[in-house]
């Protein structure tokens, strides 16, 4: 499946990052965490899936190649447009996400890996470990779903239209549920990202020494609002990726 884009500057296609924001705070939000990979990866094309608001903000066009118009906008637009990504190895990054680092050594993974995910993060929680059709080991726990690399190879599409039409069928609110039985059923190659790549807790900021981990994407929830508290948090994360401790 693949759906029409505008696209603006020459930008290589092959690897990009694709964001689906739906709503202005989403958009404004996926608008700063585009600016943020362009400081480390200035030649990553970059494409927005959006709604009215995206279209009629004059920013979008100013920090996005390309953008194409979700029609029927609803909170998990996501599943629906994934499979239409226009690049050949896709980075989806939920709009709530910072990037610190450069993301070549990421889109590599794709060289041996069909997709690539980091687990989710609090595994013990009830709703992380609801099962859909069946019991999966606690060995193979859910990945999360706001980072997320992969290869627009057929069994890779297949999948991702397999979990558009699971969402829209289970009746669960979250679409990491039905995500990980798919993953689980199929034969896909996964490779499971380190959890610098999708840090979603503070603690970690404090908590690693410079030789255990460097902060490579933050994914926090105080970024989907472009407040005081969202500005002060990518200052300290700054300091942390550069090698401060926080």
């Amino acid at each position: 499946m693949r759906e029409a884009f505008e696209w603006q500057g020459e930008r290589e296609r092959r690897c990009g990052v694709v964001y689906i924001a739906t709503g202005a705070a989403s958009v404004e939000a996926a608008q700063a965490s585009a600016q943020s990979i362009r400081r480390a990866n200035p030649e990553l094309s970059l494409a927005l899936f959006t709604d009215a608001n995206g279209l009629a903000d004059p920013r979008t066009r100013s920090t996005f190649d390309g953008i194409s118009r979700i029609a029927n906008p609803h909170r998990r637009s996501k599943v629906d447009h994934l499979a239409a990504t226009p690049f050949e190895r896709t980075l989806y990054l939920d709009a709530d996400t910072r990037v610190y680092a450069a993301l070549a050594p990421v889109f590599a993974l794709l060289d041996r890996f069909d997709v690539a995910l980091a687990h989710a993060h609090a595994r013990e929680r009830e709703s992380t470990n609801e099962p859909w059709r069946k019991e999966i080991p606690a060995s193979f726990p859910q990945f999360n779903g706001g980072v997320i690399l992969y290869r627009s190879s057929a069994p890779v599409l297949a999948l991702l239209e397999s979990w558009r039409e699971a969402f829209h069928t289970a009746g669960f609110r979250k679409d990491q549920v039905t995500l990980r039985e798919l993953l689980w059923e199929s034969d896909l190659r996964i490779a499971t990202l380190p959890p610098e790549y999708n840090v979603r807790y503070l603690k970690y900021l404090w908590l690693w020494r410079r030789n255990e981990a460097s902060l490579k994407i933050l994914h926090h929830r105080r970024f989907r609002a472009l407040g005081w508290d969202a500005r002060l948090l990518s200052r300290a994360a700054s300091r942390f990726a550069a090698g401060a401790r926080v």
